[in-house]
C-alpha cells in the first residue's frame, strides 16, 4: 500500500465517524473552604469536629468506563484551610473493604493507573492551562507532578507536603496537609482567592475512574480547562520560600580482574542543592557536587534494531522542569514513527557514551512559569576525567503563550569543551485547532566550530483526538549533518512520513461486554528516505485487526508488520553482521498483558518471522507477585533466537534475564534490588538499594552496585558501596 493513500482514509474516517468532546461547563462546579481554628492531626482519620462543619463533595461522575453516569462508588470530599496549609479530607467507600484495595506497591510516584487512587489537581492561577497534582492511595504512597497544557508533565517533581490513610470494612479515609509554600499560586492581596481545583477517584477492582468536574475520557485528567473552582481560601502572600538540601556522601570502589584486585578507593563528597522560590513564578536552583547515588540503575536492553535505544533520565535534579527544556518528538510517544528529535537530552550531561558517570562540579537552572510566558536556562560545569576533557553546558528556553493553550517557543543549547563547541538553535510551536484538533512544529539548526557545518532538522505533527478515534500525520526531516551535541536523534540523514489512526469502539454492538471494555484496531505506517539522495531505506506498515482491552485493564493484541529495508551501509546486529542489500519480509506480534494490580499478573509479547536475510524469534515475558502491598517480586526475560542471519548465516539464542524486588516497612522505608543476567555481552549485575526518608523528603541511602563481564581471556568485577545522607530544610 502507497502511503499516499492512507491520506484520505484517516481524514474521510476522522470527519465521518468521529465523537464530539463536550465542552467545559460555562458555570463550573465550586467548593468553598472553610477557615478552621483547631489544629488538624494528619493520622488519616478525619476525627476533628472541624471536619464535620465543611461542606461535603459527593457526586462524582464516570469517566470510565461509562462517560457520565453516575459512580458506582461513594467519595466525599471536604476542604479546609488555616493560615499554614490546605487540608483535603477524603473518604472512598467500598462496602468490599479490604478485600477490593489493589495495591501493586507503596513506592512514591506509583503507578496511577495500577493502584486505588484518589487525587488533587490544583490550578493555582486559575490559568486554565497549569496545574499541580497531589495523589495517594490507600496505603499512603504519595505522587506528585506538575502539568502543563496537559501536554507536558514533571513527573518527578517532589513537593514537600503530607498524608496519612487508614482502611475500614467499609472504604478508606485520606488525609492532606499541602503547605501553603508547596502550592503555586498569584498574589493574593488580602482577598479570597478562587483557585481551579478537580479530584478525581481510581477504584482499580472495577477499573472505574470517577472524578467531581467531568472532562472527556480522551482527554487526561489535568485538562484544567474542564476544572472546578475553588472559593473562599485566603492563602497568605507569597513570601520567602527557600530550601536547602545538603548531602555527605561516602564512595568505596574496587575493581578485580581474574581474581586479583586491580584498584580500591574511598572517596568522600560534601554537596548539595538550594532552591529559592523568587517569587510565585520564578525558581532558582542551584547544585554543587551534585550526586545521584539514589538513582535508580539503568536496564540492560538487547538492541534488535539498527539504531540508538533511547535511555530515559532518572535523575532527580535533570527530571525537575524537564517539560520546559525536554521540548521534541519522542519515539515512546504515539505518532512519531520510531523517530526522536530532542535538541535538549539532559544524559548527554554527567554520562559518558557507556552511561558512566562524569562528575558535576555545579550548576544552576532559573525557571520563570506564568500565564503568557515561560522562560529558563540551566547551566551545568563538567569536570575532567582521565579519558574526557572538562565541558561547560548551557540550554536556554523561552516560550510564549497565547489563546487557549497555543504557544510558541525558541530553544537553544551549547557545548563548550577544549577543542571543539557545538551550538544548536530552534524554534518550535504547538496549537490546539480545536477541543480534537492540534498541530505541533519544530525546526532545528546545529552547528560546531571543528567542522563549521551547518545541520538542519525538524518535523511537523497533526493529531487528531476524540473519545473514539486517535489520528495523526507526522513529517520529519533530519539532514545529514544535523549534530546536537547535548540532544537525542535516534537516526540521522533520513526523512520520515509517519501516519496512522486508531479506533476506540465501545458501542452496544461489542461482544462480552461485562469482561471487554474496548476494541482498538489499529494501522500505522512509517516510511524513511534518505535525506541526502531521497531513496527509501525503510517501510513499516503495522497493522493490529485485533486489540482488545479487558474490564479489568487486560489487554491482547495481534499485529502485522510489513517491513522493507534498503541497506546502502553494512552494521552489527545480535553480533552479525548485516550487508548492503534490499531485505522485504514480514513479521507478526502477539501481545498480552493481564490485570496489572492483580497479586499475580504478566506481560508476554512474542514477534516473530523472517528478519533481514534470516529469521527471528522474539520473547518478552513477565511475571509480577504482589502477596501484599508490601512486597513487590517481578521476574523478566528476554529471547531473541535467530537463524540464517548475517553473512555467516548464523543461528543462535541471546538470553537477557532480569529480576527485581521491592519490600516496604511503610511508604518512607523501602529496600530495593535489581538483578541483570545477559549473554549477549556475557555480564551480571545487580544493584541494592536501601532508601529511608527519615523525615519529609530528607533521606538515608545504603547503596550497593556489583558488576561482573566476562570476554575471552578475562573477568572484570567492579563493585560500589555508597552511603549517603540528606537533610531538606526549608524556610
Amino acid at each position: 500500500m502507497k502511503y499516499s493513500l492512507l491520506i484520505p482514509i484517516i481524514l474521510i474516517t476522522c470527519t465521518t465517524l468521529a465523537q464530539n468532546i463536550f465542552e467545559p461547563p460555562i458555570d463550573k462546579l465550586s467548593v468553598s473552604a472553610l477557615y478552621t481554628e483547631t489544629e488538624i492531626n494528619i493520622d488519616g482519620t478525619l476525627s476533628e469536629d472541624t471536619w464535620n462543619k465543611a461542606v461535603a463533595l459527593t457526586d462524582f461522575v464516570q469517566v470510565e468506563p461509562n462517560q457520565g453516569e453516575k459512580s458506582a462508588f461513594k467519595t466525599n470530599v471536604k476542604v479546609l484551610y488555616d493560615e499554614r496549609n490546605l487540608y483535603i479530607g477524603v473518604y472512598c467507600e467500598d462496602l468490599e473493604g479490604n478485600k477490593a484495595i489493589r495495591v501493586p506497591d507503596l513506592t512514591r510516584d506509583f503507578s496511577f493507573l495500577s493502584s486505588d487512587t484518589f487525587a488533587i489537581g490544583i490550578d493555582g492561577f486559575l490559568d486554565e492551562r497549569n496545574s499541580i497534582t497531589f495523589a495517594t492511595n490507600p496505603y499512603g504512597s504519595q505522587k506528585d507532578y506538575l502539568s502543563f497544557d496537559d501536554t507536558y508533565f514533571d513527573g518527578e517533581w517532589n513537593g514537600l507536603w503530607k498524608v496519612r490513610t487508614t482502611r475500614t470494612e467499609t472504604g478508606w479515609y485520606a488525609e492532606f496537609q499541602i503547605p501553603w509554600k508547596s502550592i503555586r499560586y498569584g498574589n493574593t492581596e488580602n482577598t479570597s482567592s478562587k483557585w481551579g481545583i478537580n479530584f478525581v477517584r481510581l477504584r482499580r477492582k472495577s477499573n472505574e475512574i470517577s472524578t467531581w468536574s467531568s472532562y472527556p475520557r480522551a482527554f487526561g485528567f489535568n485538562r484544567s480547562e474542564y476544572f472546578g473552582v475553588l472559593t473562599e481560601v485566603n492563602p497568605p502572600e507569597p513570601s520567602t520560600n527557600i530550601q536547602i538540601n545538603p548531602y555527605i556522601l561516602s564512595d568505596f570502589r574496587e575493581t578485580k580482574r581474574n581474581g586479583e584486585l586491580v584498584s580500591s578507593d574511598t572517596d568522600y563528597t560534601l554537596g548539595g542543592e538550594l532552591k529559592w522560590a523568587l517569587n510565585s513564578n520564578t525558581l532558582l536552583d542551584v547544585t554543587a557536587n551534585t550526586d545521584f547515588a539514589q538513582a535508580e540503575a539503568d536496564r540492560q536492553v538487547n538492541n534488535i534494531s539498527r539504531f540508538s535505544v533511547f535511555f530515559p533520565e532518572k535523575r532527580q535534579f535533570f527530571l525537575e522542569n524537564a517539560s520546559l527544556f525536554g521540548t521534541g518528538l519522542y519515539s515512546s510517544n504515539g505518532g512519531s514513527g520510531n523517530l526522536s528529535i530532542v535538541p535538549f537530552f539532559s544524559r548527554r550531561v554527567g554520562l559518558d557514551n557507556s552511561g558512566s558517570l562524569v562528575n558535576i562540579e555545579g550548576g544552576l537552572r532559573l525557571v520563570h512559569r506564568s500565564l503568557k510566558n515561560n522562560f529558563g536556562v540551566l547551566g551545568i560545569r563538567e569536570g575532567s576525567t582521565k579519558d574526557i576533557n572538562g565541558s561547560s553546558n548551557f540550554v536556554g528556553r523561552y516560550v510564549r503563550n497565547f489563546g487557549k493553550q497555543n504557544r510558541l517557543g525558541v530553544i537553544t543549547t551549547t557545548k563548550i569543551g577544549d577543542k571543539n563547541s557545538n551550538l544548536v538553535g530552534g524554534i518550535d510551536g504547538f496549537f490546539r485547532l480545536d477541543k480534537s484538533n492540534s498541530i505541533a512544529i519544530m525546526g532545528l539548526a546545529s552547528t560546531d566550530t571543528e567542522s563549521n557545518d551547518l545541520g538542519l532538522g525538524g518535523y511537523v505533527q497533526y493529531r487528531y483526538d476524540t473519545n473514539s478515534f486517535n489520528a495523526w500525520w507526522t513529517e520529519s526531516y533530519l539532514g545529514e549533518r544535523f549534530n546536537p551535541a547535548l540532544g537525542f536523534v535516534s537516526r540521522t540523514n533520513v526523512i520520515a512520513t509517519s501516519p496512522g489512526i486508531t479506533a476506540n469502539y465501545r458501542g452496544k454492538r461489542l461482544p462480552f461486554k461485562k469482561v471487554i471494555r474496548a476494541f482498538r484496531p489499529h494501522i500505522n505506517g512509517n516510511w524513511f528516505h534518505e535525506a541526502s539522495t531521497g531513496n527509501l531505506s525503510e517501510r513499516e506498515i503495522a497493522v493490529s485487526p485485533l486489540s482488545i482491552e479487558a474490564q479489568n485493564g487486560a489487554i491482547l493484541s495481534l499485529t502485522s508488520l510489513f517491513v522493507r529495508q534498503n541497506i546502502s551501509s553494512a552494521f552489527s546486529l545480535l553480533n552479525e553482521e548485516i550487508v548492503i542489500g534490499e531485505y522485504n519480509y514480514t513479521r507478526y506480534n502477539i501481545g498480552l498483558s493481564t490485570n496489572p494490580s492483580s497479586k499475580v499478573s504478566t506481560i508476554l509479547n512474542y514477534e516473530f518471522g523472517d528478519f533481514y536475510d534470516g529469521h527471528l524469534a522474539s520473547l518478552n515475558a513477565s511475571l509480577t507477585l504482589i502477596p501484599i502491598p508490601h512486597v513487590f517480586l517481578k521476574g523478566s526475560f528476554n529471547r531473541n533466537n535467530f537463524k540464517t542471519l548475517g553473512t555467516d548465516r548464523s543461528s543462535g539464542t541471546i538470553n537477557l534475564y532480569t529480576l527485581e524486588g521491592r519490600m516496604f516497612l511503610n511508604p518512607r522505608f523501602s529496600v530495593n534490588g535489581l538483578y541483570q543476567r545477559n549473554d549477549q555481552n556475557n555480564s551480571d549485575f545487580y544493584n541494592l538499594r536501601l532508601a529511608w526518608e527519615y523525615t519529609p523528603l530528607s533521606y538515608l541511602y545504603l547503596v550497593f552496585n556489583s558488576n561482573r563481564n566476562i570476554t575471552e581471556i578475562d573477568t572484570f568485577i567492579e563493585r560500589q558501596a555508597i552511603v549517603k545522607i540528606s537533610f531538606l530544610k526549608q524556610f
